[in-house]
């Protein structure tokens, strides 16, 4: 996790590194979702609200300069997992949750770990803890309207005050830094989306909880999450744009894009959708993603939505083999703006160049026309460009192949193929010919 998740995201500091690889964070979740621990994906705690993911938690300790012999708060304790982290570098850390079954549950993890630098306080987090101020560093963990006077208040001088600020989507991450009795600065760290902050000094509660509308968040745990009215939310509990927006994360160009995709560089096969399908955007961002996963994490099958002859022209390319015969035909079925562009010619290119500096002809990523893929040695990994097909987490070669055949789109003398060099000792179930 750490270096998947965090190291690869930008996160450097050697204290929160530390203390994100020392606390066990499946502690902090529930049974049912134990093996999604460690993925870099918020997870339901109770409440109805959520854990957040593990690059969130880092990058907001990263900001707020947490250190050993510091006093910290924080703001929306949730599970308990962010002031967990924090007690494994900061002197002391005081954390408020709202919800006191959420507050009881993280009081008891914390003592079960052994934690006795932590102390969970139910009560409105608005307010701050004025008994153990001031503080070094104060941490909130839902989005207000502005940053709440009582807290700036309670920072000590140079203390650093992480929070997001503004309604719906329009929240920006900010620091205040406490330089002087009656002077702060602020810093904008981008956008991101919480929950809204409930408080004296936050939004007024909504008028159903959140565990009834499943929409209307309040305040903890880095819950991710947007304000929406609550006569609105039974309707948009399950909208498919809604789930998408609450699990969207903000990135200001392709690189970011590519180091957030990163993520999935462990798996075995990763499927790229067509989302944004026929755009020069879409195009760009799936090319610099596939180039990511062979380049530095060996990735070496690359599955496009083509026909063999075109397909089998790129793969002769990009691994600096002769131009096959193909039909006459080939490269005419799909429109110039699927495959006869600029952002394709460029990718094949930029591809050609990585296999370039691969010594073992069979480790260069390859080209080929399918709709499903599978590695080409057990021990290898995949990546396609072009899917529909749904990404099974943790496929391996023959699940993938049981989805080819599952599905009817690929011929059989390609699945076939797919699976003898997936699986070059194993009996395939198509036929050879």
């Amino acid at each position: 996790m750490v270096t998947r998740h965090l190291e690869a995201r930008g996160i450097v500091d050697a204290h929160v590194l530390g203390a994100m690889a020392k606390v066990p964070r499946e502690v902090f979740v529930s049974e049912p979702l134990l093996e999604f621990a460690y993925e870099d994906a918020p997870l339901p705690i109770a409440a109805g609200q959520t854990i957040s993911q593990p690059y969130i938690v880092a990058r907001m300790i990263e900001l707020a300069e947490v250190r050993p012999g510091d006093t910290v708060l924080e703001v929306g304790a949730g599970s308990g997992y962010a002031a967990a982290v924090m007690s494994r570098i900061a002197s002391s850390v005081y954390a408020i949750e709202r919800h006191e079954e959420l507050a009881n549950l993280a009081r008891e993890r914390e003592v079960r770990l052994g934690y006795d630098n932590v102390e969970i306080i139910c009560g409105d987090g608005t307010k701050g803890w004025p008994e153990a101020a001031p503080f070094d560093a104060i941490i909130v963990s839902a989005g207000g309207p502005k940053v709440p006077e009582a807290l700036k208040r309670q920072l000590a001088i140079g203390g650093r005050l992480v929070i997001p600020v503004g309604q719906d989507v329009q929240q920006r991450l900010v620091r205040v830094r406490r330089t002087g009795e009656d002077t702060f600065e602020e810093e904008d760290h981008g956008g991101v989306a919480f929950v809204p902050l409930i408080g004296e000094e936050g939004w007024s509660a909504p008028e159903q909880p959140k565990a009834e509308t499943n929409i209307d968040a309040e305040a903890s745990g880095f819950a991710n999450g947007l304000q929406i009215p609550s006569a609105r939310a039974d309707d948009l509990r399950t909208s498919l744009s809604h789930v998408m927006a609450s699990a969207a994360e903000p990135f200001g160009d392709l690189t970011e894009l590519t180091a957030l995709a990163e993520r999935f560089a462990h798996h075995r096969v990763v499927l790229l959708g067509e989302a944004t399908h026929g755009t020069a955007e879409f195009y760009d961002a799936r090319a610099r993603i596939t180039e990511m996963l062979v380049a530095r994490h060996g990735f070496n099958i690359v599955a496009v939505e083509a026909d063999w002859p075109d397909a089998s022209v790129y793969d002769a390319f990009v691994r600096g083999l002769p131009r096959p015969e193909v039909p006459s035909g080939a490269f005419t079925r799909f429109p110039a703006w699927m495959w006869r562009n600029g952002q394709v010619n460029d990718f094949l290119r930029r591809l050609k160049a990585v296999n370039e500096t691969i010594a073992d002809p069979d480790r260069r990523a390859a080209s080929m026309g399918s709709m499903c893929i599978a590695s080409r040695h057990r021990s290898a990994r995949c990546s396609t460009i072009w899917t529909t097909s749904i990404l099974k987490r943790r496929a391996s070669p023959a699940s993938a192949m049981a989805a080819l055949r599952r599905s009817g789109r690929t011929r059989r003398a390609m699945a076939g193929w797919l699976f003898r060099r997936a699986m070059p000792n194993a009996r395939s179930p198509w036929p050879t010919r």
